[in-house]
């Protein structure tokens, strides 16, 4: 596929379909349809959609909880046609001035171990090691809590 251009907007309930189509591609176990929907309507979540400006496809998506001036990160998935492309880190960059806007001091994620494309691009965005949730995953895998501690 060639190099797509991208754009960024906040998910909206009538995108859920389009977010799982995502979810199902990136994942062995996804996310229901109707729980995107819920978070869309959630007040203390932002999702971050990239969109494909040649035909409005949502290429990838990241989705955050905000509690105060804390953040959490609780998935992020680009479509494997998409991959490559350098999208998750300008959908993280895009993320985390939202966030800031909206008063978050701090974000954090959990990550596989054996993720480690993924560990690179959080630790190349300032993410920090802070330690381990023992058998986090659906195949016990662990996981590895992460940390901007100042945005």
């Amino acid at each position: 596929m060639n190099k797509a251009v991208i754009t960024f907007r906040e998910m909206v309930p009538d995108d859920a379909a389009a977010v799982e189509v995502v979810e199902k591609a990136c994942f062995s176990v996804p996310w229901s349809r109707e729980s995107f929907w819920r978070e869309a309507q959630n007040e203390r979540t932002t999702y971050r959609l990239a969109v494909d400006e040649k035909d409005g496809r949502v290429a990838g998506y990241v989705g955050c909880w905000i509690i105060d001036d804390e953040a959490q990160i609780t998935n992020v998935a680009i479509h494997p046609d998409y991959q490559g492309q350098g999208i998750s880190r300008r959908l993280l960059e895009n993320l985390i001035e939202v966030i800031k806007a909206r008063g978050a001091e701090r974000l954090t994620l959990e990550v596989r171990p054996s993720n480690t494309a993924a560990l690179n691009l959080y630790t190349s965005l300032g993410f920090k090691d802070c330690g381990r949730r023992p058998h986090y995953y659906e195949n016990g895998e662990d996981a590895i809590i992460m940390w901007i501690l100042k945005l």
